[in-house]
């Protein structure tokens, strides 16, 4: 996944009029491994951006001082230091109020297929750490960011060892609802599963059918239908909606494209049929969401993390 790093003072591609940014990763120089770790500083001033953005790589976040909330997509999760978070490609978030973070960070892009279904079952929860935990994450990032500044011979097994064991770690965290993170079922039915998650998550999925899916996959319908029951309990269809009106939501509260410009980045060609469905979704119509969900009007507060 190298397409998605750059060089130092590379510039990012521009946008579409309305998207939200896409931050790409910068890596040491040619050839380096597309990973970084190290203190809010040293990873940059963008690592506290307090405008709505994405990535194309995941973030780890550990958070040792502070104050605010970190916005993610459209939950809202107060900084309670420390606490520890992973951050998905593509998700939308920022820090806002308060005193900026203090704490280290952990990104690396999708070149750890052995640690992928762990890391979307840890994305955008907030870990409380007690003095334990905290002290081992501290450690972990440490080794980390020592490895990406010396790249000593072996530097690359040794930073994904490491990474493995920091994000396993975080699997055994306790979340705020009392259960645990943990890798999901094995087999083709759960790696099926999991690759339909990811294409459902591309902004380009709007508006797919199952069927259309199953191409994509190489599977028929019926057996798409199978693995993503038995990894989720439920049916492809109902995800592809879900996520659909995920897409939406993001676009009115983070963006400032018209309903008429959201209705078609969504797959719906006719606006007035879009806000039927986005009403029928979630109780309320697309210029009502976006009223109470925009960067002016928060509201939807996430659940507080538990000791």
């Amino acid at each position: 996944m190298r397409s998605t790093t750059v060089l130092p003072g590379v510039p990012s591609p521009p946008s579409c009029p309305g998207d939200v940014p896409l931050h790409r990763l910068e890596v040491a120089g040619p050839g380096a491994p597309p990973f970084a770790a190290g203190s809010f500083e040293e990873v940059g001033p963008l690592s506290r951006w307090d405008r709505p953005h994405r990535h194309t790589f995941y973030e780890i976040v550990h958070v040792r001082a502070g104050s605010g909330t970190h916005v993610v997509d459209l939950a809202r999760w107060p900084v309670r230091p420390p606490q520890l978070t992973v951050i998905l490609p593509g998700q939308v978030h920022h820090w806002e109020g308060g005193r900026g973070p203090e704490g280290s960070l952990v990104l690396f892009t999708d070149d750890h297929p052995g640690d992928r279904a762990v890391l979307r079952e840890l994305g955008s929860r907030w870990f409380a750490l007690d003095t334990e935990h905290d002290r081992s994450v501290r450690s972990l990032i440490g080794e980390l960011a020592a490895e990406c500044r010396q790249r000593a011979p072996g530097h690359e097994s040794v930073l994904r060892s490491l990474l493995h064991v920091l994000v396993v770690r975080a699997a055994r965290l306790p979340v705020h609802d009392g259960h645990r993170t943990g890798p999901g079922a094995r087999g083709r039915t759960a790696a099926v599963a999991e690759a339909f998650a990811r294409l459902i998550g591309r902004s380009e999925a709007a508006g797919w059918t199952v069927r259309e899916c199953a191409d994509r996959l190489g599977v028929t319908p019926g057996y798409l239908t199978q693995a993503v029951r038995a990894a989720t309990g439920r049916p492809p269809g109902r995800l592809l909606i879900e996520a659909r009106v995920y897409l939406a939501q993001q676009l009115l509260a983070h963006t400032q494209l018209s309903v008429r410009q959201v209705a078609a980045r969504t797959g719906f060609a006719d606006p007035a049929y879009f806000g039927r469905f986005f009403r029928r979704e979630t109780g309320v119509s697309p210029g009502a969401f976006r009223k109470h969900h925009s960067r002016d009007h928060p509201s939807l507060e996430a659940p507080p993390a538990s000791a």
